[in-house]
């Protein structure tokens, strides 16, 4: 899977996905991160990209020049590289007369911004699907409106909070999807995190069994696996319960699961009245 990743600050990038589990996907070709400076793409000598807004206020607004500019250059690149790479365009790349990108853009254009869908495992999940992802890395005060209305296809954000530049929720899509990619991963293993079933993860032991007198529950050392897989689905319903009980509203529980779930509530709702 390729991720063209369009920023005025490319050097963020490196230090963090040329490295741990991304990078190992990315020397074995699972992924490939090509990396796009904007200024590159903007005419003049100071390669300007911003602009005052339209009507007064404070802040900065990127131009439409520069990203369309960048986007449709890129959009039109065929080779598929190897890696995490920056990319230097040729001189013609600023002349070149470039086709409008056909609507809707098979690639899927995303934005990075604080108004855009609240970005999740399923989301991801989405995005995993396709073989290629443009992703247009917010600054400033904001981006010029055409460049929503007329480039982009998508607008993720990363949390209800505004950060100084779109490089860090770019780098969170970008790692969530290639983990999703074939082999990026151990087999299954994927499957059982938090949010992968709409349920947070059950909890996880390691050796010793027993430190400082906290000792491991019985049953994942029984050797019974059947039991253990009960308990590791139970556990994770519980948790669940416990810190982020509005999952439970859209999680796909079995009946044997929403029985439990019937259980633990009875259980939750009995201690706080003993409580009280």
């Amino acid at each position: 899977m390729l991720f063209d990743i369009l920023t005025l600050f490319p050097e963020m990038f490196p230090g963090v996905l040329g490295a741990s589990i991304f990078k190992r996907a990315a020397e074995a070709g699972h992924v490939a991160v090509r990396l796009h400076n904007i200024r590159d793409y903007a005419a003049g000598k100071h390669r300007v990209t911003d602009d005052y807004p339209f009507g007064g206020g404070a802040g900065m607004v990127m131009k439409t020049e520069p990203v369309f500019r960048a986007v449709e250059w890129v959009y039109g690149l065929q080779d598929m590289p190897t890696g995490i790479s920056s990319y230097t365009p040729p001189p013609e790349a600023l002349e070149a007369d470039l086709p409008a990108i056909a609507s809707p853009s098979p690639v899927p254009i995303i934005l990075t911004s604080p108004q855009g869908r609240l970005f999740k495992h399923s989301v991801a999940e989405e995005l995993a699907q396709h073989s290629r992802l443009i992703i247009i890395c917010g600054h400033y005060e904001g981006f010029d409106e055409r460049i929503r209305e007329h480039l982009v296809t998508d607008e993720i954000s990363v949390g209800d909070y505004v950060l100084t530049g779109g490089e860090l929720p770019a780098m969170v899509i970008t790692d969530a999807v290639a983990r999703l990619q074939s082999g990026v991963l151990a087999e299954g293993s994927a499957g059982d995190e938090s949010h992968a079933r709409g349920l947070l993860e059950y909890p996880q032991y390691t050796r010793p069994p027993d430190f400082r007198g906290w000792t491991v529950p019985p049953v994942l050392v029984s050797g019974h696996h059947k039991r253990v897989e009960e308990w590791r689905r139970r556990e994770s319903i519980k948790r669940t319960l416990e810190r982020r009980p509005d999952l439970l509203e859209s999680a796909t529980l079995t009946a044997e699961e929403k029985k439990w779930l019937a259980e633990l509530v009875q259980e939750r709702d009995t201690q706080r009245e003993e409580e009280e």
